[in-house]
């Protein structure tokens, strides 16, 4: 069986999942359907495909409820299967630019601090699987970034 690492970008509609040979990306998998539904039937064909080393996920921040669904649900795969979990911030996968948060707030990465903003336009959001992984961004500290601040 194949040994894989699986990379998980759960936060907007598609979610994307990367799997990894050697740090390589190997097979995109993408899906439109709610991240709580998809992700145990992506996982179930996975498991009988792949022999899957890491689990890697973009912790936020974006939605609060994609970030906790994909965080519970790696977090349980992990310690069932014994399979290491990462994370690494969202602004890894679309070249550090504003995160929606809510209203005209925008989550954006400043000197590595993660803060709101208000932006009167703003791009969307594009997370993109890199086509090598960069295993030196990612940590085990995979705890969500939730980071709502205040709104005003």
């Amino acid at each position: 069986m194949l040994k894989v690492d699986v990379l998980c970008i759960t936060l907007t509609s598609p979610i994307k999942i990367g799997i990894y040979k050697e740090n390589r990306l190997i097979e995109v998998i993408q899906s439109y359907e709610k991240s709580s539904d998809v992700l145990p039937l992506i996982f179930q064909d996975l498991l009988k495909k792949y022999d899957i080393q890491k689990l890697l996920y973009a912790n936020g921040p974006g939605s609060f409820m994609a970030i906790k669904v994909a965080y519970i649900f790696l977090k349980s795969l992990s310690v069932l299967k014994k399979i290491p979990l990462f994370a690494t911030d969202a602004f890894y996968f679309n070249k550090n630019e504003p995160i929606k948060a809510i209203g005209k707030l925008y989550f954006v990465k400043i000197n590595q601090e993660i803060k709101t903003q208000k932006l009167q336009t703003a791009p969307e959001a594009n997370f993109t699987l890199p086509d090598v992984l960069d295993y030196s961004e990612f940590s085990t500290n995979t705890t969500p970034l939730y980071m709502i601040g205040a709104v005003g």
